[in-house]
């Protein structure tokens, strides 16, 4: 095993002066060696430091560099974060890999990875085509950003937007490290608590698909789109579709993989199997930015885990199922289902169904949704349908008689009319396992003011009927002979689809209705190596345990429901800079029967940091409520030095609704 020394800072200049943070895994000897940058607003320090530790040793060790970069604004980087995938922040991650191929210890070419938002960010920057910039790895992120991210989907809005601001505008309040920045680390986090950008307010000026969301979304030029991308998701995660759609649209520049996981990167995601992926990440970049590795590639085109019939469960330790591959992804042959008179899906229907079908679902359809993206094997996963589906039109096939093998996106097609102006249509594929346990197989949502498209919305006309299409997200399964499938339509799907401001009902002509499903081509099976280390995150010390919880509260009196979510990291030490971390996340998530106006969310944060002699906390909160017309938002943020308070401020918008 080779050596490798850690640059715990070095700062890197940007044109404008700018200082960018950035830890630095350096192989031994002199080089030159390739290198691969990670460029997050998460803080290097503490923040992503468990993974960064958990592989850039990994890969120094195997002769490439490992450069991770605070964004601008972030961690112990200068300056104010002005955004999400911004101009600004794209161009500094050009300037950056600049910086990288210039140093005397780089051999000039660079790959970028990441998760997330440093996975959305290297397939942005590679749009760009720095020259430096020769492959990417790209896990769990988008090519579309209004449709496959946390904002909306389909016209739908998602309640993901108001989490995942709250959190980014936690995470912005936290102070940069003295031992890193020195004494100037009180002006710098003065600097960014008053400046720090209001992200839902920006978001919420946006709910159609306009040029803010075209801007980073990289199938807007999948033509031009060249830099070679290993794609990676999980089908546990919101995300899931991602590898797909740019196989799809860049089929020379992207090879896809998709495994059974949750929003985390493969070697130590659940649920298993885990995936080797500091081998294959290594044979990547040698393959790629090395004078040796040449430009052959024999990844093939889609490799996916097909799940083979997994339960519900509190806890998804390991799902069943196994590795297919494809040299190339091409669009699969569709098995179309019909509603026969009976009632039941079936194929080779045409026209029959049992007439007339009103779905009225209730508001509170929807608490075994989960989470859109999951962090966690257990509740955050979808759990079993059955409840969901009680609120639901529901159609199923009689017990299968052979096995129905799934990958790709199915669609559902229908005839609808709608009671009111406006409403929105969700669509799930459920697994009924023969002792009526309901798994979620795939999702589709519709704004049915969003039905011609996500840049031009236009009013429901009230009672007429509407062609309507659904296209699910992406799915590898496998029924097994004696399941049913089941499709389920609701007009609810809370807290995961915040409600339309009508609640209207939605008849559905069942004769019309067709449900494509894409069958698992011509493949052959693969062996997947797992990590031979089960357990690769380093342990920090612990000062305080963690918890985790989910509820569901109904009062049967008033008709509300209330959804919480409490998420408590526990207080650790990192053993190397002394400095410890403890973040709490607190949620609630309120809708009454009858009432689509009643819906809110409330988001609140409490950030603390430090080590002995300094100490920082910051509390942010953030709120949404609704009316008819306009979304309702406050936000406010509290910054404490060693208890005591040094910055205090609360904001309050309203932003008119659009269609939604």
């Amino acid at each position: 095993m080779k050596d490798h020394r850690v640059i715990e800072n070095e700062w890197i200049v940007l044109p404008d002066g700018t200082r960018l943070a950035a830890r630095i895994w350096m192989p031994a000897g002199a080089g030159p060696f390739p290198a691969v940058l990670e460029y997050l607003p998460y803080r290097k320090r503490n923040g992503t430091a468990p993974r960064d530790e958990s592989t850039y040793p990994v890969f120094a060790e195997a002769g490439i560099a490992g450069v991770r970069v605070d964004i601008r604004g972030s961690g112990e980087s200068d300056g104010i974060i002005d955004g999400e995938y911004t101009p600004r922040e794209l161009s500094d991650g050009c300037d950056v890999i600049a910086w990288i191929a210039r140093q005397p210890w780089s051999n000039g070419r660079v790959g970028m990875m990441g998760i997330s938002w440093g996975g959305f960010n290297s397939l942005q920057i590679a749009a760009m085509k720095p020259p430096a910039l020769k492959a990417v790895i790209s896990i769990a992120s988008t090519v579309d950003r209004y449709n496959d991210d946390i904002h909306y989907k389909n016209g739908c809005h998602l309640s993901a937007q108001l989490s995942w601001a709250a959190t980014m505008l936690a995470y912005q309040t936290r102070a940069p490290d003295p031992a890193i920045v020195g004494e100037r680390w009180r002006d710098m986090w003065l600097e960014r608590l008053e400046g720090e950008p209001e992200l839902m307010q920006e978001w919420l000026s946006h709910q159609r698909r306009d040029a803010f969301w075209k801007h980073g979304s990289i199938c807007e030029d999948f033509v031009g789109y060249d830099v070679p991308s290993l794609v990676i998701a999980g089908w546990a995660d919101g995300y899931r579709t991602t590898p797909f759609k740019a196989a799809e649209g860049a089929p020379r520049a992207v090879r896809a993989l998709v495994g059974p996981w949750i929003h985390k990167y493969p070697h130590f995601a659940w649920p298993k199997p885990r995936w080797d992926f500091h081998t294959e990440a290594i044979a990547w970049w040698n393959r790629w930015l090395t004078d040796g590795g040449g430009e052959a590639d024999d990844t093939p085109g889609m490799r996916a885990y097909i799940l083979d019939g997994p339960h519900p469960s509190l806890w998804r330790e390991r799902d069943p199922g196994y590795w297919v591959a494809m040299d190339e992804w091409r669009a699969p042959r569709m098995l179309t289902f019909g509603v026969n008179r009976h009632g039941c899906l079936a194929t080779g229907v045409t026209g029959e169904g049992v007439g007339p079908a009103v779905v009225h679902s209730p508001l509170d359809t929807g608490t075994a949704s989960g989470e859109w993206f999951t962090l966690r094997p257990d509740a955050e996963m979808a759990g079993d349908q059955r409840g969901d589906d009680a609120g639901s039109l529901v159609f199923e096939t009689l017990p299968l008689g052979e096995e129905l093998v799934l990958l790709g996106q199915p669609e559902i097609r229908l005839a609808a009319s709608c009671a009111g102006r406006s409403a929105n249509l969700v669509a799930r594929l459920v697994d009924v396992h023969p002792d009526g346990t309901a798994m979620r197989i795939a999702l589709g949502v519709l704004n049915l003011a969003h039905r011609a498209g996500n840049e031009t919305p236009a009013p429901v006309p009230a009672g007429e009927p509407l062609a309507l299409a659904i296209r699910l997200d992406a799915c590898g399964y496998r029924l097994a002979p004696g399941h049913r499938l089941r499709l389920a339509i609701s007009t609810a799907y809370w807290p995961t689809v915040l409600p339309q401001p009508e609640d209207p009902a939605v008849t559905v002509d069942t004769g019309n209705l067709t449900l494509d499903l894409p069958l698992l081509g011509a493949h052959r099976r693969i062996f997947m190596p797992e990590p031979a280390n089960p357990d690769p995150l380093p342990h920090y010390e612990e000062l305080g345990p963690g918890r985790t919880g989910r509820r569901v509260e109904r009062d049967l009196t008033t008709g509300t429901t209330r959804y919480h979510v409490l998420a408590d990291t526990g207080c650790t030490r990192h053993p190397g800079n002394g400095q410890h971390a403890h973040d709490i996340r607190k949620e609630c998530w309120t809708i009454t029967a009858g009432d689509p106006l009643s819906m809110a969310g409330e988001a609140e944060w409490t950030c603390v940091m430090g080590r002995e002699g300094w100490e920082v906390t910051t509390k942010a909160s953030l709120s949404m409520r609704c009316t008819k017309d306009e979304w309702l938002l406050s936000s406010r943020v509290e910054a404490l030095e060693r208890g005591n308070r040094v910055f205090e401020r609360s904001r309050d918008y309203r932003i008119p609704r659009d269609f939604m």
